[in-house]
């Protein structure tokens, strides 16, 4: 697609007008209260899932300390991902489920700001870490786990208005 058959929407905001790495001026940007939900899972063994519960992993704590670590990652997400900006988080928040079907864990996350850009890289990356958390802690017990769908659920605020994800199989 040529620029000039691009819409406003279609071109990466990371780039400037010479095709380089920039970090997006959000100064005229007005102050609003944006929102993001982000998911992710950590599939693993039925026999892993039941250590959790039971909270026999030898690491201790499985989901109190992956829902810290995530809400920490959302934290500094900045230094993490080159162009994103530093943020006065209002809220992160992780939830960690349990699920027989999968079986494993199935986390969300939730940030909130008030500012001049989103928040959908913080919840991303609060649901990314507290997953690797997961694994890293359960490792010994079960290689095999497998960490996936991780992605936005739904967005809020901004100039670009709302988004919600369609529905999909997990």
């Amino acid at each position: 697609m040529s620029d000039a058959n691009r819409k406003a929407g279609d071109r990466l905001t990371h780039l400037d007008e010479t095709g380089s790495a920039s970090m997006v001026d959000v100064g005229d940007k007005s102050e609003t209260v944006r929102v993001a939900t982000a998911e992710g899972f950590v599939r693993m063994k039925p026999e892993t899932l039941a250590l959790i519960r039971d909270g026999q992993a030898k690491k201790g704590d499985v989901v109190g300390i992956a829902r810290i670590a995530g809400i920490m990652a959302a934290k500094r997400t900045h230094e993490l991902i080159p162009l994103c900006h530093p943020l006065l988080l209002n809220k992160i928040g992780v939830e960690i489920e349990m699920d027989n079907a999968l079986p494993g864990l199935r986390l969300t996350a939730i940030a909130r700001v008030s500012g001049k850009t989103g928040v959908e890289m913080e919840a991303l990356t609060a649901v990314s870490v507290a997953c690797l958390t997961v694994y890293d802690m359960a490792k010994a017990v079960d290689r095999e786990m497998e960490i996936g769908g991780i992605r936005l659920l739904t967005k809020s605020g901004g100039k670009s208005g709302d988004f919600q994800a369609g529905a999909r199989d997990a």
